[in-house]
């Protein structure tokens, strides 16, 4: 009897197979690792429910003032910067204000971050020495909003990315834009996706 193909064909070698379950095994470990991350907030910010008395600046009335909070070297904060440019189409409604964290005893450069924040419309770019007005504000997460009406009360507080570094549909932006639109948020407050300013958490 003829000898087929098939059976002529060896089997994988047992090492071979090994190789072959701990390589899926790594990339089903690794990926999952990568989602946890990116869908995994920073710390909230515990922010005044009215503006500061002896904040150093006041808030743009009669337009509202969004406080937005960076780390100028969080990658994941270019999506909030690009959201960011969203809601600046409604800039005769809102002022932005982004600050650019910078520690005590650094002199870092102003990157990309710096230069993309100032090219947008109706958004005025700051740096902030040691996380001062961060921490006047209770921002401890690089991507933290502050939106504040005319009369200097907080509306919402949180994030306006869907994750980190994730550009698109999320609460947080949905807030500011119907808040600035005049209608009624769903919510009041969204998870912050990004680095910590101050490297605690």
């Amino acid at each position: 009897m003829p000898i087929t193909l098939l059976q002529r064909k060896p089997g994988r070698p047992s090492w071979m197979v090994g190789l072959l379950v701990a390589w899926g095994l790594s990339v089903v470990i690794g990926t999952t690792t990568m989602v946890k991350y990116a869908y995994t907030p920073g710390r909230s910010a515990t922010p005044p429910l009215d503006w500061p008395r002896h904040a150093h600046f006041q808030p743009a009335s009669p337009k509202a003032t969004l406080l937005v909070f960076v780390h100028p070297q969080c990658p994941c904060s270019r999506a909030t910067l690009e959201e960011l440019a969203r809601i600046m189409v409604l800039r005769n409604r809102v002022e932005g204000r982004v600050y650019f964290l910078e520690p005590a005893g650094t002199r870092w450069p102003k990157t990309d971050l710096y230069e993309s924040a100032s090219r947008i419309p109706g958004v005025r770019v700051f740096s902030d020495p040691n996380g001062g007005i961060a921490q006047q504000f209770g921002a401890r997460t690089s991507g933290q909003s502050l939106l504040y009406d005319a009369g200097g009360h907080l509306v919402f507080s949180g994030g306006i990315t869907a994750g980190r570094g994730h550009v698109g549909a999320n609460d947080g932006l949905e807030s500011v834009l119907a808040l600035l639109s005049g209608d009624t948020p769903r919510h009041r407050t969204a998870p912050v996706f990004g680095c910590a300013l101050y490297g605690d958490d």
